[in-house]
């Protein structure tokens, strides 16, 4: 396997100083917001999505506008957490890694203690929310606490923090259903299985941007392990996942509409994964966010089989 170089031409900080962040919100505030990536919320809507096809797909039809808005603001929460550990974690790593050199802890805008200060803080408004879902609900929401905080640490010792990243990404589609009928059977798994392979795939893509300061810091990740095979990589994970949401589908009597727009995600795949170079990994990020595409098609793919 080789490593793969990322020109230096490219301007890859994931911090923009002049966005809406820097124009709109008090000087103090910033830090945090950067902090919890309220600055890019597409790691939110990747979160988000799902849960909310999966919440559609345990309705049977259009979710309880209640159930919808505390998914919604729980998403958001315990995805700014996992940033939060994330950054606290690799705070001595990402000032070397050139994607991240300028976040809050790492350029010292923020101080330890008032980065643990915030995390306890959502952590703390996350709980609430705990009062608003059924006891079989409030227990998975606990599970997922322990796997937010590994994540982090999982690049130190593993080449799949990516299927970790995924487990707790998506770990609202089983809450979905616990929620909903008390219950999360079998075919619901499968549609949450098959989200953690579609993460690691997109994932991998966006991996491939740090590859280089990766292995000079000895980290490990899933595109370092593809390395030049990467196509290959996340065209199978790409192919497992629609398995794993077909046979789903089928399983939970997903009307013919649910098929047609799998169709329309297939097709979607098969896209990225052309355009997917591991020797260009600065061209990933377009396609990392085009998996909003895809979370979107999931909600109305659970629409199109359910109304």
């Amino acid at each position: 396997m080789s490593a793969l170089k990322t020109p230096e031409r490219i301007d890859l900080n994931d911090i923009r100083h002049n966005d809406w962040v820097a124009r709109w919100l008090p000087a103090a505030w910033g830090p945090y917001a950067r902090l919890c990536r309220l600055d890019r919320p597409v790691g939110t809507w990747l979160t988000l999505l799902p849960t909310i096809a999966a919440l559609v797909q345990a309705a049977n039809g259009v979710p309880d506008w209640w159930r919808l808005l505390i998914f919604s603001l729980g998403a958001l929460l315990m995805r700014g957490v996992g940033c939060c550990f994330n950054d606290i974690f690799d705070r001595n790593f990402d000032h070397q890694v050139e994607r991240t050199r300028f976040r809050p802890l790492t350029s010292g805008q923020l101080t330890l203690k008032k980065a643990l200060w915030f995390v306890f803080a959502q952590l703390v408004v996350a709980a609430l929310f705990l009062f608003a879902i059924n006891s079989y609900s409030r227990w998975l929401a606990l599970a997922l606490v322990p796997i937010v905080v590994i994540y982090p640490l999982c690049k130190r010792f593993t080449y799949w923090p990516q299927a970790v990243l995924g487990i707790a990404f998506n770990w609202g589609m089983l809450m979905a259903w616990s929620d909903t009928q008390n219950i999360v059977p079998l075919a619901a798994i499968a549609m949450w299985w098959g989200t953690v392979l579609w993460q690691i795939g997109y994932d991998a893509i966006y991996g491939y941007i740090d590859i280089a300061d990766d292995v000079k810091l000895g980290l490990k990740s899933a595109a370092i392990r593809f390395g030049d095979n990467g196509k290959q990589w996340i065209g199978g994970l790409y192919i497992l996942a629609m398995l794993c949401w077909l046979w789903a589908g089928y399983s939970m009597g997903m009307g013919w509409g649910y098929f047609v727009v799998m169709a329309v995600i297939a097709v979607h795949f098969v896209w990225q994964v052309s355009r997917f170079d591991p020797k260009r990994p600065e061209f990933g990020l377009g396609l990392f966010r085009a998996n909003m595409t895809v979370g979107v098609l999931m909600i109305v793919a659970a629409l199109a089989g359910t109304i």
